[in-house]
């Protein structure tokens, strides 16, 4: 409950050096400076009122119910939501309207309008996420290929766009007279010694100047538009409130740093992002409608459909999409949130297939399509690339939370621009020379998945061929040429790089996701395996193993399928996604059959990954940072009661009450002044500490304000009372305040012997702030979201000061 956002005797937000806190590595400043007009004028109009005291010597009740009181019913930055409030607020809202519905015509249209509005909401978040999708696609693309060269033809072109209207053969497309390297546009030549260094250094020149402009643009404008987004997103759906998170300035910033980061060649990659942005149009076109402008808990149901469109359109996959919400970010997902998650899904892989951001017709660049069945007996290496999927996702996650941690807790965080600039100087250095590494993360799937063909030019499909053997387009497995070796020693060396230089750039103050990484090191492992079998399978077909099935001469071994395994295994492995997962590589690939050795390596990868570290790389994140996130899927299995955790302990002061009608305003006014609490029981008197009702403090400070500017006769000794009927005092007495009307009188109570279990239970099935604990009746203590945190913190062996947040 400690609440030190609040400044003494006001509702404003400190700006202390105190309130200096971490947000996803960023040391940022927790002030009032909303990247969006805060909600707290709006949100409590027509909700909250306040009623007044007598006048004139008289105890006249005076009520202003017809005046809402702004600000009331709301949250300051850095809270928990009472999710039971504002579902009750919601119905309340309904109610009224639907009875409305029946007087008038107009209030009918309105009745339906309102109705209506949800799904109008999802169609503007589908074709504005979409749109952004796309024209982060194109721009990523093209300046990805400037830094290896520029097209003539329009230096608005990227290297595949600028080669269409050639007249260069096919094995020659990508040598077109049009596009031109850097050597070539300066020296004249693109051959020698020379020419290559020069290329090399505009290569890490455009990469530095890329990633130092990504930061230095979130560091000065959006210091929130770091990072992949995904666990401070899981938090404010669990009910967490982070002021500017989501807002326009966020969204603007995010995208195109965004660009800037992926196009710099750093291992990282922009679907983790795009479910940011997604949200952050979602929270700012909510501002179009009142009931969701209004209420927090109708917002988080429209991010959560918001979140699964950026997943549609960062694979192309609008059911993945929905299950990702519903499995690794939603809180609170109820089936009218499906439906409307996969209505937004689906506008905006609508929006973005009509945009065609790749030329291709697909969603995304590394769409592939496999043709051959698989045998039984490859479940084998599926499931030994499964293992290795959840070595890799347990190491890296374990790596990358001490590489954060220590940067958190040294100068290190302090020098975010240096750092992005070694990292990207060390990474673009190491990429230049080997062609892997060089091209985009997303090209290096799209050529690892890709099933070679007669006319395929890369190194990776150079066999030594026997025409002869050739049926239709089907080849067969073929002997392996020089070029399959040379690219099996440089995948072997970038998955090397990929696998460490990925522990370093994930966290840094620049937009970076970790879905194309932890794929690319799985495809690039699949691959080396899948050619590995090929050829086992090729010079000895007469082994127990392979004669049943793959004679000589036949197709018996596709390797993309292999690193399209090994993909989803290691991403499954980092963030511990099954069934989302194994329907996105579903939907990439468009081949029902591949489902099985899908759910093979993805559940090897997770039982394995589970073995070594029970966290995902979003909820280890989570707890880095100590947002005050309750896991819903972990169980509690401790026998603890309700007294061991509630506050106070025994040699604590007595819990801070008020009575519900013999307090003056300066009393309560003193409580507020001397505590940081952020509510507070209220009793029938101090000596019987009968529970009336719960009242949060920033609904007192609010309406004490207001009843000081607007009610006459409200002085320091004026009494508040929060009963139906004004208590009996002399005729001289000043005027009364009623704030029966902030006070919640029907709080969550359990009693002192109720067991932990199912406390922690109340509080994650109900998203509950604090609950209130009483014994024969009568009030003891206080539990709050942040004490289950530390109580569940302390009996894991973990720091229970790590919970930062109220």
């Amino acid at each position: 409950m400690d609440q030190k956002g609040y400044r003494r005797g006001s509702f404003q937000s400190s700006t202390s050096d105190e309130d200096m806190l971490e947000i996803a590595g960023a040391s940022l400043d927790f002030s009032m400076a909303d990247d969006d007009p805060p909600l707290d004028r709006e949100m409590g109009a027509g909700f909250s009122s306040y009623n007044g005291g007598g006048m004139n010597g008289t105890s006249t009740m005076m009520d202003f119910l017809e005046e809402p009181l702004p600000g009331v019913g709301t949250y300051e930055d850095f809270n928990t939501i009472d999710w039971v409030r504002e579902k009750s607020r919601d119905r309340d809202r309904h109610r009224e309207i639907t009875s409305r519905s029946k007087e008038s015509t107009w209030a009918l249209i309105h009745s339906v309008s309102d109705a209506f509005s949800g799904w109008l909401l999802m169609l503007l978040i589908g074709l504005l996420a979409g749109s952004l999708a796309g024209l982060i696609d194109i721009s990523a693309h093209w300046m990805t290929d400037l830094k290896e060269g520029v097209c003539l033809a329009g230096f608005w072109f990227n290297h595949e766009h600028c080669c269409w209207k050639s007249n260069t053969t096919f094995t020659d497309r990508d040598k077109c007279p049009e596009w031109m390297s850097w050597s070539q546009l300066i020296l004249g030549h693109g051959e020698g010694a020379f020419a290559y260094i020069l290329n090399y250094f505009m290569y890490v020149i455009w990469a530095l100047l890329f990633s130092l402009l990504a930061v230095l643009l979130v560091k000065g404008f959006a210091p929130y538009a770091c990072g992949s987004g995904i666990p401070e997103i899981k938090t404010i759906l669990s009910g967490f409130i982070i002021r500017g998170y989501l807002g326009k300035w966020t969204l603007i910033i995010k995208t195109i740093t965004l660009v800037l980061a992926v196009s710099s060649g750093l291992s990282l990659g922009k679907e983790g992002p795009l479910v940011h942005v997604a949200c952050c149009c979602g929270n700012i076109l909510c501002h179009l409608f009142t009931k969701y402008r209004k209420n927090e808990a109708k917002r988080r149901e429209v991010l959560s459909a918001a979140a699964a469109a950026g997943v549609s359109v960062a694979f192309g996959a609008p059911i993945g999409g929905v299950l990702f919400s519903l499995e690794e970010v939603s809180y609170y997902f109820p089936l009218k949130t499906l439906w409307r998650s996969f209505f937004a899904a689906l506008v905006a892989a609508f929006t973005l297939r009509s945009i065609n951001p790749f030329g291709n017709s697909r969603l995304v660049l590394f769409y592939v399509e496999f043709h051959m069945p698989w045998h039984l007996l490859e479940l084998v290496p599926f499931i030994l690339l499964g293992i290795f999927g959840g070595l890799w996702g347990a190491f890296f996650i374990r790596s990358n939370i001490a590489w954060c941690r220590r940067r958190k807790t040294t100068k290190l965080g302090r020098y975010p621009v240096l750092e992005v600039f070694v990292v990207t100087a060390i990474t673009a250095v190491l990429a230049f020379p080997n062609e892997y590494t060089r091209m985009s993360t997303s090209e290096l799937i799209s050529e690892l998945f890709n099933d070679c063909g007669i006319l395929d030019s890369s190194k990776l499909c150079e066999y030594e061929n026997d025409f002869n053997s050739t049926k239709g387009d089907d080849l067969p497995d073929r002997a392996a040429g020089p070029g399959v070796y040379t690219a099996m020693w440089q995948l072997a060396l970038a998955l090397v790089m990929k696998v460490f230089i990925t522990i370093f750039t994930f966290g840094m103050k620049v937009p970076s996701g970790l879905f194309i990484p932890s794929m690319a090191v799985g495809a690039i492992a699949g691959r080396l395996l899948g050619v590995a079998m090929e050829q086992l399978a090729y010079y000895h077909h007469d082994w127990a193993i392979f004669s049943g099935w793959c004679s000589q001469g036949a197709d018996c071994i596709t390797p993309g399928l292999y690193a399209m395994v090994g993909a989803a295994a290691c991403l499954g492995g980092v963030t511990r996604m099954t069934v989302s997962l194994v329907v996105i590589m579903f939907e990439l690939t468009g081949g029902l059959e591949y489902i099985v050795p899908l759910m093979a390596a993805a559940m090897t990868s997770k039982w394995v990954a589970d073995a070594i570290g029970r966290e995902g790389i979003y909820d280890a994140h989570i707890r880095l940072n100590g947002y005050p996130f309750l896991e819903a899927k972990e169980e509690f299995s401790h026998k603890t009661l309700a007294m061991d955790v509630m506050r106070p302990r025994r040699n604590d002061p007595p819990l801070t009450v008020i009575t519900q009608d013999s307090m003056t305003v300066e009393d309560v006014e003193t409580i507020i002044n001397e505590t940081t609490y952020s509510g507070y029981p209220v009793v029938v008197s101090r000596e019987s500490q009968r529970l009336v009702g719960f009242v949060l403090r920033r609904d007192l400070i609010i309406s004490i304000e207001n009843a000081r500017k607007k009610q006459d006769g409200i002085v320091s000794t004026s009494i508040i009372y929060f009963t139906d009927h004004s208590p009996p005092l002399p005729p001289s007495s000043p005027s009364m305040l009623k704030l029966r009307s902030i006070l919640d009188l029907s709080p969550f109570t359990v009693t002192d012997q109720t067991p932990m279990e199912i406390v922690v239970d109340i509080f994650r099935k109900l998203g509950l702030r604090q609950c209130l604990v009483t014994h024969n009746g009568k009030l003891l203590g206080i539990i709050t979201k942040k004490d289950v945190l530390k109580h569940i913190a302390q009996l894991a062996n973990q720091d229970p000061d790590s919970i930062l947040f109220n």
